[in-house]
């Protein structure tokens, strides 16, 4: 593919599955602008692609990518930042962040915000699965876990939440 053909593809790609990538890297790295420059990148790295080589896994490869370049990130800013400094500066950023659409998006459910206190792989894996629509076999190709640990992390966050969200704390006991 050359040309108007490749930049037709990489815009219908951008169109469709941007605001999901910025989403999700923005909930790793924990700043928008961070999640852009990140998601850009990953456009960037689409732009070199051949269309042919995804074998129809364009949305898999452009998640595993995203994911990838936002640990990348989340990992060089731990290095430069303690941890304390870097959640006051995530407050901070989230607090003044005028991206309303993303805002409103993080807003619309509870459950989102109680997947903060689930490990990292659970929220990740539950993210990839009810917000972005991929399916365990993808999950597992853009995280590396295997399939059936996808299912278990699925299983154990949603059980987590359901917990949560009735009011039962381990033990059984109501709060």
């Amino acid at each position: 593919m050359r040309g108007a053909a490749r930049g037709d593809w990489v815009h219908a790609a951008l169109l469709e599955h941007e605001r999901g990538l910025v989403s999700f890297a923005a909930r790793i790295t924990g700043e928008t602008e961070r999640a852009r420059d990140v998601v850009q990148e990953t456009f960037l790295e689409l732009c070199a692609q051949e269309p042919a080589a995804l074998d129809g896994r364009l949305r898999e490869w452009l998640f595993r990518v995203c994911r990838n370049r936002a640990l990348d990130v989340r990992r060089k800013e731990s290095r430069m930042t303690t941890t304390s400094e870097a959640g006051r500066d995530r407050q901070a950023e989230r607090a003044s962040e005028p991206d309303a659409a993303l805002e409103h998006e993080e807003q619309l459910s509870g459950v989102l915000r109680s997947m903060e206190s689930l490990p990292d792989a659970q929220q990740e894996v539950l993210l990839l699965k009810f917000r972005h629509g991929l399916a365990y076999r993808e999950i597992s190709r853009v995280t590396g876990h295997t399939i059936s640990n996808v299912g278990y992390l699925i299983h154990v966050g949603i059980k987590a939440l359901r917990a949560k969200h009735a009011g039962v704390q381990e033990g059984g006991y109501a709060s």
